[in-house]
């Protein structure tokens, strides 16, 4: 290892033009902190008192059909609605607020409420893949829509209302922030270096110390520029923008690797692992042509040392910056030799 990897240093992301401390010296300090309860596992495949169960009935009175695979639904308590209301404000520069349209979506991966991406079929990843890319362009063709956001929270530390494997699909009426600042990003690497900056980033990690697994279609990896202890992107192989893009074959291995990470996850402290997970695609109204933005998944999981120890973003992290203590590097090695994990990759 080289010798400024084990010292204090700083890393740049380049999709966000935001920097990281990394402080490897403070990976072995004591813990007298906060300690979390072991998540569980779900233990029947069907709960009666579960919103998301098939043939149960939600709050409101809408009763879920008896679905056999997936099965999406408008949010019943949506974050954004379709009808726009209320004016602008701008007082000085100071006081500004916009009206937001949008479309917030449930979807379920199964009708098993005991399952989840690690425990699922291939067969019935491929279903949820397929899902959300038709989800994605169904919502796309609507006028007002700039950007499609599919998100997984998974577990009760990443504020998962219900068990029930199920995402998110979020349809909103302007670019969110990181959006717009990875949009923005690719579109200067472009410009200066007249190519793709994941396309060049999966070629450089290609094989390398911060791989933790891969498929004919996808490289997994803990980012050279990672937040999170065992934060993750996931990165297509073959340069395309949008989830629509993909090849049948490739979502089929993008099922194969969420399930291949998923499962290191959870073997890595033997308990279902919390995380944030979310596709990034090119936005409608993009800055970046096709040809610079990059489709890829990004994992935010918390947990630091171990399945009860999470990682605070706090004091320095909200005042000044981010830091971590293990090392990217060190965080790939472990997520490696996790057993568990399928063999592919």
């Amino acid at each position: 290892m080289l010798e400024w990897m084990e010292r204090p240093h700083r890393r740049l992301n380049p999709l966000t033009g935001a920097w990281v401390l990394v402080s490897p010296q403070r990976a072995q300090r004591p813990w007298q902190g906060k300690v979390e309860r072991v998540a569980s596992r779900g233990s029947v495949p069907y709960d009666p008192t579960c919103y998301l169960c098939p043939g149960n009935e939600r709050v409101g009175g809408i009763r879920n059909p008896e679905y056999a695979s997936t099965f999406v639904f408008d949010n019943d308590f949506p974050a954004l609605v379709r009808s726009s209301q209320g004016g602008s404000l701008n007082e000085r520069d100071l006081l500004v607020a916009a009206p937001e349209r949008g479309v917030c979506r449930v979807m379920c991966f199964t009708p098993r409420h005991d399952l989840g991406i690690p425990l699922m079929e291939l067969s019935a990843l491929k279903a949820v893949v397929e899902t959300m890319r038709a989800e994605s362009i169904s919502l796309r063709s609507l006028p007002f829509v700039k950007c499609v956001q599919i998100f997984e929270n998974r577990g009760e530390l990443m504020g998962a209302s219900n068990p029930h494997p199920h995402c998110q699909i979020w349809a909103v009426e302007n670019t969110p922030n990181e959006v717009s600042t990875e949009d923005h990003r690719q579109e200067d690497y472009s410009r200066v270096h007249s190519t793709c900056l994941l396309c060049d980033y999966t070629r450089l990690e290609a094989h390398g110390e911060r791989v933790v697994c891969e498929n004919e279609s996808f490289l997994a990896l803990v980012p050279f520029w990672a937040i999170w202890p065992f934060e993750i992107i996931i990165l297509v192989k073959r340069h395309c923008a949008r989830l629509e893009d993909t090849t049948e074959a490739e979502r089929e291995n993008l099922g194969e690797i969420l399930r291949n990470v998923t499962r290191r996850y959870d073997a890595l402290f033997e308990t279902p692992f919390p995380y944030t997970m979310g596709f990034h695609e090119q936005p409608e109204e993009s800055a970046a042509p096709t040809s610079a933005w990059h489709f890829h998944a990004h994992f935010y999981p918390p947990l630091l040392r171990s399945a009860t120890i999470r990682k605070f973003m706090v004091g320095f992290e909200l005042l000044a910056g981010p830091q971590r203590d293990i090392t990217p590097e060190m965080a790939a090695a472990r997520l490696r030799e996790a057993t568990g994990a399928s063999n592919g990759g």
